[in-house]
């Protein structure tokens, strides 16, 4: 595969003052190495989910003034979209690499999705690793490590996805800047592939998939 590792000025990109010079950084820079881990895991998330995985580079085409804070590739059953599904990323803060499953606010089953996973709460808690984390907004960098919380707090998360309109769940695991230019290509796509292995059965709860 193409794909050479992410360095510092990958990370820098978004310090760039500016929509369109942000913009063209990204393209320039980001884009083609994300385009790479797409081809890269499509295959793997395939296997993993049994469903047939598209892959979608963030185009942040909606933006007209802010430039984007942060970028992703995306994985969905769907090959003209993924934000109305569950779906699978990795993408770039300037602060860290983040590996997501991800059910966000524009996905119109949600409440059949939250549904799922609330009454999977048990093999979910139990089963996510304490140093993976979660997060309830895509468009923030925050998130909770998954040792941080009760099986009533994973609860509320799975409830306010079913019943908030604009409500987000996100969960898989980030490596932070400094952690990434450290690691070489086989660890870290190593390292990528296992937080896949470990988030893809919330896609098949989420999904009912046996």
């Amino acid at each position: 595969m193409d794909f050479r590792g992410f360095n510092n000025e990958d990370f820098d990109v978004f310090q760039i003052d500016g929509l369109e010079t942000r913009m063209e950084a990204l393209k320039e820079r980001i884009r083609p190495k994300l385009e790479s881990l797409g081809l890269h895991f499509a295959p793997t998330l395939t296997t993993l989910t049994g469903d047939e995985q598209f892959v979608h580079v963030a185009k942040h085409a909606r933006r007209t003034i802010n430039p984007p804070k942060d970028t992703w590739v995306a994985f969905a059953n769907n090959p003209r979209g993924y934000k109305m599904l569950p779906h699978f990323q990795i993408g770039l803060w300037q602060t860290h690499l983040f590996i997501w499953f991800a059910v966000i606010y524009e996905a119109p089953q949600k409440q059949e999705f939250a549904a799922r996973l609330t009454k999977k709460i048990n093999k979910i808690y139990k089963e996510t690793p304490k140093d993976f984390v979660w997060s309830l907004d895509h468009t923030k960098p925050e998130s909770v490590p998954h040792g941080q919380l009760s099986k009533e707090d994973l609860r509320g998360m799975f409830e306010r996805l079913e019943k908030v309109k604009k409500a987000e769940i996100l969960c898989g695991y980030e490596i932070k800047r400094d952690e990434v230019l450290n690691l070489n290509n086989e660890d870290f796509l190593q390292q990528v592939e296992n937080v896949f292995n470990k988030v893809a059965p919330l896609y098949k709860i989420a999904l009912n998939i046996k």
